[in-house]
């Protein structure tokens, strides 16, 4: 059986350096007020609630329905996995599609313990928001309080930054799908991140660490399930290496 042929070239400073920045930016971003002004613009004062809080649309449809959605791509992920073994025409498609089921399931299964180890609180549960509780910086200590948040990461951001998974299982075979995919996966997860802000659910930042960590989460089962390092080719090492001596036309053995 052929070998299966090499992963294309993987830049790591720049999959690794991006997310790294990013969350640097991110750290920094805590001496600013910028996650809050941002949540100002989207709080009506007169009203006492964020402008999105009890919309359908945000809730039921982008919320609720669009997860749903996501939900069934992973079930049928799975399903293709498992019908790999049976079926001929997946068979050749087993280890993307392992790699699909790990990454989507750990891309949206660390968000709970996390929130519930950070507990940092939503928007629309301080009291510059019309709630009880005191704001707190990631980084900083949480006031006592008889409710814990648990909002940070962002699970709806999750959601759909988990398809980030679905490029590195397409970039090898398939780069262009895989590249359509990477902005399908971004504009997603962009998009149920701003539709969270809207109703008070996240800050500005929660979402963009979980897009930093389902990237990373992402990457990292890449490389241990699919990535293949290029083979130096068995020709070019071997040039410039001397070559062997001949015994022939003397007939004597050497001594």
């Amino acid at each position: 059986m052929p070998l299966p042929s090499p992963s294309r070239p993987l830049n790591l400073w720049i999959a690794l350096g991006i997310p790294v920045l990013t969350a640097v930016l991110l750290i920094l971003l805590e001496l600013t007020s910028l996650d809050m002004d941002l949540a100002k613009l989207a709080y009506d004062p007169a009203a006492g609630q964020f402008i999105g809080r009890h919309s359908y649309f945000l809730e039921d449809i982008l919320h609720d329905r669009a997860k749903q959605v996501v939900i069934v791509l992973g079930l049928g992920a799975i399903v293709a996995f498992i019908g790999s073994f049976f079926w001929q025409r997946l068979k050749g498609w087993r280890r993307e599609l392992g790699y699909l089921v790990l990454a989507m399931a750990l891309s949206t299964s660390f968000v709970t313990p996390v929130k519930a180890v950070t507990a940092v609180q939503c928007p629309w549960s301080l009291k510059e928001f019309g709630g009880k509780e005191t704001y707190s910086e990631l980084l900083s200590p949480r006031p006592a309080t008889d409710k814990p948040g648990r909002c940070w990461p962002g699970g709806h951001a999750a959601t759909g930054f988990t398809l980030f998974a679905l490029f590195f299982a397409l970039r090898d075979r398939r780069p262009r799908l895989a590249r359509a995919a990477l902005l399908f996966a971004f504009g997603l997860g962009s998009v149920f991140s701003i539709g969270r802000m809207l109703q008070g659910a996240h800050f500005f930042s929660h979402n963009v660490w979980t897009a930093v960590f389902c990237w990373l989460i992402s990457l990292g089962c890449y490389y241990w399930v699919l990535y293949r390092k290029p083979v130096v080719d068995s020709e070019k090492a071997s040039r410039g290496k001397p070559a062997p001596t001949s015994s022939g036309g003397s007939g004597l053995a050497p001594r």
